[in-house]
Parts: structure tokens; sequence; C-alpha cells
């Protein structure tokens, strides 16, 4: 199907776009039932990692759309014993309206929009999680009112799928985005390229360094995520022991007082206090990290309209 819209990595929406799915978001959060585009449809939501937000949010998210969720797990399809990945869609795409899958590799994704002819989101992969971006930038639109110019700064592994969505997303909505981690742990090129350029179009900007310090100073928002992604587990003691790389990069009460007035503090979830935050910060006032987890459900919502009407998908439509 031509002209069909995906959700796989954050410059997949315009500045204009991103905007708008933020507007509906706010208004779908104030109305949560007054919505209803995959009334008498269905979404597949397929998951090969776990998952706790993504896995309610997408749920609970379809069925306010007036949508069925059927969510699939490795072991409940045959996608997980090895059937093809292009095969599983060409399936799913004649009964679903919509399909969310959260995987590893972002060529799986890749290799299932390749066949699609309904929209695809990005749930999650390895290299990419721009579902949660946008809750991120939710919720900085009700904190700090309008995005363009604020400073966020990730604190962290700045070469893991929230750092370089970050980067992505940020530069989009016309962010100074601003990532501190070790000199080996940062970005691939080929995204820092991507976000510089976009952000040169919206008036925001991208760095990279490895002084937590600096990239605190004066900013609106302070973001992390756990040292330890789904996948790295093998590298747990490495990565949360005494010689850990990013111990310097932990996000305290002396990072939280090197920020500007009403600074708050994100985090994707699940945290480890103790590790990358302490719980002084993410059980403190600057904490927004309840706010953001809920703001999964609003942001998706509001994506899967964007992207069902952009598409010209409707439920029993024929697009199959």
């Amino acid at each position: 199907m031509s002209g069909v819209r995906h959700f796989l990595r954050d410059d997949d929406l315009t500045t204009a776009e991103q905007a708008e799915i933020l507007d509906l978001a706010l208004d779908m959060k104030a109305d949560p039932l007054g919505h209803r585009p995959l009334a008498g449809g269905a979404a597949a939501i397929l998951f090969d990692k776990p998952s706790t937000r993504t896995r309610v949010s997408f749920s609970i998210g379809v069925w306010q759309l007036g949508g069925y969720p059927l969510v699939l797990d490795p072991d409940g399809s045959q996608l997980g014993r090895g059937e093809g990945i292009g095969d599983t869609m060409r399936v799913l795409q004649r009964q679903v309206d919509l399909v969310v899958w959260r995987t590893f590799g972002q060529a799986r994704i890749e290799e299932l929009t390749s066949v699609a002819t309904v929209p695809v989101i990005n749930g999650l992969t390895d290299e990419f999680h721009p579902c949660q971006i946008l809750a991120d930038l939710l919720t900085l639109r009700e904190h700090h009112g309008q995005l363009p110019g604020l400073t966020l700064a990730y604190l962290g592994d700045c070469a893991n799928n929230m750092a370089q969505s970050y980067a992505l997303g940020g530069a989009v909505a016309g962010l100074h985005v601003r990532l501190a981690g070790p000199a080996d742990h940062h970005p691939d090129p080929a995204v820092l390229h991507r976000a510089r350029h976009l952000a040169e179009a919206t008036g925001g900007s991208v760095t990279v360094g490895t002084d937590p310090h600096a990239a605190a100073d004066g900013a609106d928002a302070i973001a992390t995520d756990t040292w330890v992604s789904m996948g790295m587990e093998q590298a747990k003691d490495d990565r949360m022991g005494r010689s850990n790389p990013f111990a310097t990069l932990r996000v305290d009460e002396a990072v939280m007082a090197r920020t500007a007035p009403g600074a708050v503090f994100l985090h994707c979830l699940p945290a480890y206090r103790g590790y990358e935050v302490t719980a002084e910060v993410l059980d403190g006032p600057a904490s927004v990290v309840w706010d953001e987890a809920e703001n999964r459900l609003h942001a998706q919502k509001a994506l899967m309209a964007f992207l069902l009407a952009a598409s010209g998908i409707r439920p029993g439509g024929g697009h199959r």
C-alpha cells in the first residue's frame, strides 16, 4: 500500500507532525474515551522482550481508541518458532489495522515494514525507543510549556537506544540535547550526524561529552537510564560493580543542584535506586517519572490515531 506511515525511529516525524501528536495527546489525556479511530478494529502488539509500561500502555490505549489489543509473546506465535518476519506480517495485516513490535535489532522491524500495508510502530529496539521519547516530550510540555529552546541533559550510556532517541527526538522538537557518558559509550556517528542536521533546522543542538556536571549546568531536565539495558545482562557485574564506567554519571542531588529552577528528572523505568539515580532524586520533588510513565498511554494513543489517519486506514475499510 503506497502512503502507509510507520514510526520506526524518532525522525520519522517532522517537527510539525511531532507537535500535532503532542497536542492530540493532551486532548486525549483530558478526554480518554473521546477519540475512537480504531472502533471495530484491532492492533497486534508483539513482544520479543519483557515489558511492563509498553504492554500496559499500548493494550489500554488500543482499547480506549475502540480497538481490540491482540498481544502476542514469542511463545504465543509462530514468529517465536522461526516463521519468517515477512510471512508473519502478511498474515497479521489481513486481520489487524496496526502493528506494534518490541524486538531486538532495528533491521527486524525494518524487514517487517518492507511488506506492511498497515502502520508499524517501534515499541523498542536495541537502537531506538521513540515511543518513550514522545512520552518524555509530552511530560516536558506539561511542566515547561513549549519545547523549543529547552535544555535536556542525559547522563549515562550514550550508546544505548534512549540516548540515540533523545538525540533524534529532541532535535526534531528543537531542544538543546546534551549527552554525557564515557568516551567509548557514545552514539552511533550516523545517528549523531542526523540529529545535528535536524537540530540546525529546528534551532536546537546536540552535543556529546564526558562531564556530567557540564551537561547538567542550567539544564531544564535531567534524564538517565539503567546502566544494564535488556540484552546486556551478561555485563551486569562490569556495569554495576565498583569498576563500572558509569559511576561518575549517577544522578544525585549535587547534579540536580546545578540545573535551572524548575528542572525535572526523567527516567524511562525500571530504575535502580543507588545506581544510575539516587533514591533522593527518584523519589524527590523534581522527579516526574510517574507522570512520564502515564504519558506513554496518551502519547501512544495520539501516535496511533495520527498514523491511522495519515495512512488512510479505517477499520473494515478494505485497506488489506
